[in-house]
């Protein structure tokens, strides 16, 4: 079974770090264009971060510029979103998606066929 599980939310104050990890199981990430996405409360999805199968190539919203990192080991076969300075209207759920493309095209959701089931972060002081 394809799946991508992630995990590293919680709750930090602002102004904190949190890196949250996306792991593979039932394929190899390293062929695959992956992003984060996220949800707030009341809002909709909106697409974080993307990274190319190689790694070489990364895209930001520019709400996150400047202060998140997204980077991946393929041989452990994890993607990594590093994210600094965090605010408050960063609380969200974080998805990790994987695309069936080596390069990012975009935030589009249906270009994501495989999501973990999210994992919480919450900035609060």
């Amino acid at each position: 079974q394809l799946q991508v599980v992630e995990s590293g939310g919680g709750l930090v104050q602002p102004g904190g770090s949190l890196r949250l990890s996306c792991a593979a199981s039932g394929f190899t990430l390293d062929y695959y264009a992956i992003a984060w996405f996220r949800q707030a409360p009341g809002k909709e999805r909106e697409g974080v971060s993307c990274i190319s199968s190689s790694g070489g190539s990364t895209n930001y919203a520019d709400s996150v510029k400047g202060r998140f990192t997204i980077s991946r080991d393929n041989a452990k076969n994890t993607l990594y979103l590093q994210m600094n300075s965090l605010r408050p209207e960063d609380t969200a759920v974080y998805y990790c998606a994987a695309d069936l493309y080596r390069n990012c095209r975009g935030f589009r959701g249906y270009d994501y066929p495989y999501w973990g089931q999210g994992t919480q972060v919450t900035v609060s002081s």
